[in-house]
């Protein structure tokens, strides 16, 4: 299976081209697309992609090849360095409860924003851009997540009692006014 792309008949007259798998020429006219420059750098044989996005790096992280240069996945990694220790729990429980395309982790000091971007079984030319730019925005609303992040304030011992005996005097009151009302 050498071929890039296949041509795929959906009407008489159109004959749209699907990806059936990606080149790194072809991942970096994507993220030119989206609005960023790329750095192509070979390394070992292997074209690596560098790109940056709110001012911060990233890298295309090569899956399975199935030729030379042609990939059926990639994953876009953003590695930051956390400064001063690690980074609080919930700062991951929050970011993953809220989105769902780009996942964070924590590895030893770096913690690593990643997106995988899947093109087996064929996407369309525009695929690859789209991702390009949903990558940008979840590497921009990380960033705003990372910042804005706030710990829930825990509640004393104290505090909960005192809600606890507001919510039974208000249960105890509503079943009054209900008795009261069903009487009347």
């Amino acid at each position: 299976m050498n071929t890039i792309a296949t041509p795929i008949d959906t009407a008489a007259d159109a004959k749209p081209v699907l990806l059936m798998a990606v080149t790194p020429d072809q991942v970096s006219g994507a993220i030119k697309a989206a609005g960023c420059a790329v750095t192509l750098i070979e390394q070992d044989g292997v074209v690596r992609l560098h790109s940056a996005s709110h001012g911060v790096g990233y890298q295309v992280l090569w899956g399975n090849a199935i030729a030379p240069d042609a990939y059926l996945d990639f994953t876009l990694s953003c590695p930051l360095r956390v400064q001063g220790g690690s980074v609080p729990e919930a700062v991951l429980g929050d970011w993953h409860r809220g989105k769902r395309f780009a996942r964070v982790a924590q590895h030893g000091e770096f913690l690593v924003l990643e997106m995988d971007v899947v093109v087996s079984g064929g996407v369309g030319p525009d695929y690859l851009t789209v991702a390009m730019q949903l990558w940008t925005q979840m590497m921009g609303q990380f960033f705003l997540h990372l910042r804005n992040f706030q710990p829930a304030a825990a509640e004393t011992p104290a505090e909960t009692e005192a809600v606890a005996a507001q919510d039974a005097a208000a249960t105890q009151a509503d079943a009054e006014a209900g008795v009261a009302a069903a009487t009347a």
